[in-house]
C-alpha cells in the first residue's frame, strides 16, 4: 500500500512538474508577437498568460487529455509508474530547452515519452491515432505559413485600409469565439459545447440543420458575436487608430493565450487521466485544475525568459504583421482541440510569425532567423525520439527502484 501512495504521489509531482513547464514554456509563445511589437510589456505579459492560460486549461482541456491518456497505447492502460516516468522525462527535456532559450515541442515531446512508457507496459502502437497526428502536424507550417503571409500581406495593403481590414479580422474572431467548446457548456451526449449551440439550443432558434449538427439558429448567434466584436474592434480604431491597434493585439493575444492553455495542459494531465478514474475515482475537472495551476505558475515564475526569446530572436514583427501570426495560431489550436489532437503551441506560433515574417522579408529584407528558425526544426525531430527513448528505459529503472516498482 505504501508503495502504491508512493508512486501516486510521484506522479501527481511529475503533472505538477509537466504543467508548470508547459506554463514557462508553450503557453508564453502566444503574446510574444505582442510584446515584439511593443504593445505589452515582458512582466505583464507573463502575469497575463499565467491567468488566462491557466482558465483556458481548466474550461477547454479535456479532449487533448484525454487523447495523450488513452489513445496513444493499446493493450494497456498506463499505470501512475508509466505515468509518472513519461511526465519526468517530458518535462525534464523542456526544461532543458527553456533554460538555453530554444523551446522544445511539447506535444512531441510528450507524445514520445507516453509511447515509450506504454510499450515499457507491453502496449502497442496505435498507428491509425499517430497517423492522424502526424497529419495535422505536418500540415501545421504550411497552413499557418500561408494563411499568416497572406493576412500580413493583406494588412500591409493600400487597397485595404487598416479601418476596414482589422475590424473584419475581429468579427472573424468573435464568431470564431462563439462556438469554441467549452466544459461550462454541456451538451445532451455529454460532451464540450459552445456559446452558439447553447443559446440556439435552449430557445430553439432556427433549428433548421445547415451542416452536419450547426444549425441555423447556430450562425445567426454566431454572426451576432462576430458583428459585435467588428463593431468594438472599429470603435477602438476609430478613437485612436495607433492605440486601438495595439489594444486589439493584446486582446487577440489573450484569446489565443486562452486557447493555448486549453491545448496545452493535457499534455501535462493527460497520462493520468487512467489513474484519476480508476485509482483515485475522482472526476477530470481536478486533473484539469490541478494543471492549471501549475501553467499558472510556470508562466509566472519562468515565461518572461521565453516571452524574449520567441518575440526578439525569431522575427521582427510590428502589431499588423503580429495580428496576423496570432489569428492563424488561434484558428488552428480551436480545430486541434476539436479534434482532441496534441499540439505544440511553440511550433504553431513559430510557424505563424515565420509566415508574416516573410511578407516582411519579402519586401524590407527583414524578418526571419534561418539559423533560429533550422535549429528548431531540429528539436521537433530530436525530441519525440529521445523523450521515448529515454521515458522507456526510466520506467524500467524506476519499476525496479526499492519502495516505487
Amino acid at each position: 500500500m505504501a508503495s502504491v501512495i508512493a508512486v501516486l504521489a510521484i506522479a501527481l509531482l511529475a503533472a505538477l512538474f509537466m504543467s508548470f513547464t508547459v506554463g514557462a514554456n508553450s503557453n508564453s509563445a502566444p503574446v510574444a508577437p505582442a510584446v515584439g511589437a511593443n504593445a505589452l510589456s515582458v512582466l505583464r505579459a507573463a502575469l497575463l498568460v499565467g491567468i488566462v492560460a491557466g482558465l483556458g486549461a481548466i474550461l477547454q482541456g479535456g479532449s487533448i487529455s484525454e487523447t495523450i491518456g488513452k489513445d496513444l497505447i493499446t493493450g494497456v492502460s498506463i499505470t501512475p509508474l508509466a505515468a509518472a516516468a513519461a511526465l519526468l522525462t517530458a518535462a525534464t527535456l523542456i526544461t532543458i530547452g527553456n533554460t538555453y532559450g530554444y523551446p522544445i515541442p511539447s506535444a512531441f515531446t510528450v507524445t514520445g515519452a507516453m509511447i515509450g512508457a506504454g510499450l515499457a507496459l507491453g502496449g502497442g502502437f496505435a498507428v491509425d491515432e499517430y497517423v492522424v497526428i502526424l497529419g495535422f502536424w505536418f500540415a501545421i507550417p504550411l497552413v499557418e505559413g500561408v494563411l499568416a503571409y497572406g493576412l500580413a500581406r493583406g494588412l500591409r495593403s493600400d487597397a485595404i485600409p487598416e479601418t476596414v481590414g482589422i475590424p473584419v479580422l475581429g468579427g472573424a474572431v468573435g464568431y470564431a469565439l462563439a462556438n469554441i467548446q467549452l466544459t461550462v457548456i454541456p451538451t445532451a451526449a455529454g460532451t464540450q459545447g459552445s456559446v452558439a449551440r447553447y443559446l440556439a439550443t435552449t430557445y430553439q432558434f432556427l433549428p433548421t440543420v445547415v451542416g452536419g449538427s450547426y444549425t441555423l439558429g447556430m450562425v445567426v448567434v454566431s454572426v451576432v458575436g462576430g458583428l459585435v466584436a467588428l463593431v468594438g474592434t472599429r470603435a477602438l480604431l476609430h478613437r485612436d487608430e495607433t492605440a486601438g491597434i495595439n489594444q486589439f493585439l493584446v486582446a487577440l493575444g489573450l484569446v489565443v493565450v486562452f486557447t493555448s492553455g486549453g491545448t496545452q495542459v493535457g499534455l501535462a494531465t493527460g497520462p493520468l487521466e487512467a489513474v484519476f478514474e480508476t485509482d483515485l475515482q475522482l472526476s477530470s475537472i481536478y486533473l484539469l485544475a490541478l494543471g492549471g495551476g501549475g501553467i499558472l505558475l510556470g508562466a509566472w515564475i519562468r515565461g518572461p525568459r521565453l516571452v524574449q526569446a520567441v518575440s526578439n530572436e525569431y522575427a521582427s514583427l510590428g502589431p499588423r504583421r503580429s495580428i496576423a501570426a496570432l489569428i492563424p495560431a488561434f484558428l488552428i489550436a480551436q480545430l486541434a482541440i476539436v479534434l482532441g489532437i496534441p499540439i505544440s503551441f511553440n511550433k504553431v506560433m513559430i510557424a505563424s510569425i515565420v509566415g508574416s515574417g516573410l511578407a516582411a522579408s519579402s519586401s524590407e529584407g527583414s524578418g526571419v532567423s534561418p539559423r533560429k528558425v533550422g535549429i528548431t526544426l531540429g528539436s521537433w525531430v530530436g525530441s519525440m525520439l529521445g523523450a521515448g527513448i529515454i521515458s522507456y528505459a526510466l520506467y524500467h529503472l524506476l519499476n525496479v527502484a526499492p519502495g516505487v516498482g
